[in-house]
């Protein structure tokens, strides 16, 4: 069983998703650990309502965003994380940070990197992007985390069709449906130990 921490800063559907596929015995991992940097983010109760340690920590405690993120390793490191999951995390992780969990960070995008996404890039914002530039197609990406912005090797990646008449949230809600299948289904994968790096490529055994 690997032990899982999650990352969220908003309403935690994609932390839902997560649950309840560890509920239906679909990956072979155990959620040890919810933090959030908003305090009242949804996710947190949803963490709670499934019997999930939960912790809000808020950045504005600490003098600097690398001071930040030794708090978040050191909570991981007590619940004996091995596999991060950033399921709508608002915040870039520290250098420090990605060259801990190197291999083990996992994040979902919500379009098909590398279009629509890097610094700025995040929530509504993506797909209000994806409709002003008349693209037929975007999507939802499942990569793994490097220094960069949504920069990490790519997992898996799913299209969703842009229609005329879309608003940002009926194409939010449609792509939101596609990151429910494929966030769990990237961490299954990692938990069977069916994914290794290759350079930019992740091969999947």
């Amino acid at each position: 069983m690997v032990n899982i921490g999650v990352l969220i800063s908003g309403s935690g559907t994609n932390l839902q998703a997560i649950i309840d596929n560890v509920a239906l015995g679909n990956i072979k991992g155990q959620i040890k650990l919810v933090i959030s940097n908003r305090k009242d983010a949804y996710g947190l109760t949803r963490a709670k309502n499934a019997g999930i340690k939960s912790l809000f920590i808020d950045r504005k405690d600490f003098n600097s965003e690398e001071e930040y993120n030794r708090k978040l390793i050191e909570e991981f490191e007590r619940e004996e994380v091995e596999l991060i999951v950033l399921a709508g995390y608002l915040r870039i992780l520290s250098k420090d940070f990605v060259q801990k969990y190197r291999g083990r960070i996992i994040n979902i995008h919500p379009s098909l990197i590398p279009s629509f996404c890097g610094k700025g890039c995040y929530g509504d914002k993506v797909h209000q992007m994806v409709l002003e530039s008349g693209v037929k197609i975007t999507g939802a990406t499942v990569h793994f985390v490097d220094e960069g912005t949504d920069t990490g090797p790519i997992i898996l990646q799913k299209a969703v069709e842009v229609k005329d008449d879309d608003t940002v949230e009926t194409l939010k809600e449609r792509v939101l449906k596609v990151e429910h299948q494929l966030l769990p289904q990237a961490i299954k994968l990692y938990c069977e130990n069916r994914l290794s790096i290759e350079g930019r490529k992740v091969r999947i055994r």
